[in-house]
């Protein structure tokens, strides 16, 4: 076991878990992946890995018992599952119910149902802020473009309305031009709301995409993240910036990220954890 502990990474997809990987082992952390089906494969990884679906927590958990691991991080994309589909084992029945009741509810009741379910099973739950706090948005422009002054009227609308559907646990994110909400996040995701703005009429496209947390939500999991791709649909959604909330979200690939937003002419903001900007 490495001198910090054992990490076992529940990991999606994305280059985020990678990341985690890297900045964890290199703090003295050894580390297990649990691949989820249908988002990752066991083989992407360069450390011991193996793949479990939703309907195999119980053998989960025990896994991470065999192998030591002292610490659970989740991390990664991973897109609500079909709970018809899941087959699960005969000792997983009774804990599946009790998931599909927390879904019910939205993503962070099941994700705050999921911190507790290892945290009882005694698994310290490690925040991949924690490891890799240096991708972490700062407040400021990342890059050469500043929001002009009628960009932050749609900044500060596009983080009142981000949370107030996540106070409803709905998403994370908002677009807003010049004053009008063209779109928000709900259970498709950033990219594919993103792809809805793009197919809006050319003469209304544009704006401010802003990410943040949830109110209340359980922040150890699933911190609003951007990365290229995210740069890219913006561009093709006509955006001319992004709005995070610094200290609170990732920014992958960061100095990609500058180039191609610079690039583009798009401004990537990060406010101050309280909402405010200079």
């Amino acid at each position: 076991m490495g001198e910090a502990g054992k990490i076992g990474l529940i990991a999606g997809g994305g280059a985020l878990p990678h990341d985690v990987i890297r900045a964890a082992k290199h703090q003295g952390y050894d580390v297990f992946v649990a691949a989820l089906r249908g988002f990752v494969e066991p083989e992407d990884f360069a450390v011991p890995a193996d793949a479990f679906g939703f309907g195999e927590l119980r053998g989960l958990i025990k896994r991470f018992k065999q192998e030591n691991c002292t610490h659970v991080t989740m991390v990664g994309t991973v897109s609500r599952p079909d709970f018809s589909t899941i087959k699960p084992g005969i000792r997983d029945l009774p804990l599946l119910a009790k998931i599909i009741s927390a879904a019910t509810k939205g993503d962070d009741a099941l994700l705050k149902f999921m911190v507790s379910l290892f945290e009882k099973e005694g698994f310290t739950i490690l925040a991949p802020q924690d490891v890799l706090g240096s991708s972490l948005m700062e407040t400021g422009v990342l890059g050469k473009i500043q929001p002009s002054s009628s960009q932050h009227k749609d900044i500060d609308k596009a983080l009142h309305i981000a949370a107030l559907i996540g106070a409803q646990d709905i998403g994370q994110g908002a677009v807003v031009h010049k004053g009008l909400v063209l779109a928000v996040e709900a259970q498709e995701g950033t990219d594919k709301m993103l792809e809805r703005v793009a197919n809006l009429p050319v003469e209304i496209r544009g704006g401010v995409l802003a990410k943040c947390l949830k109110p209340g939500q359980e922040e150890r999991v699933d911190l609003p993240t951007i990365g290229i791709k995210t740069v890219e649909l913006a561009a093709a959604a006509g955006l001319t910036g992004i709005v995070l909330v610094a200290g609170k979200a990732f920014v992958m690939e960061r100095s990609n990220v500058r180039a191609l937003a610079d690039k583009y002419g798009i401004f990537v903001y990060g406010v101050k954890p309280e909402g405010s900007h200079d």
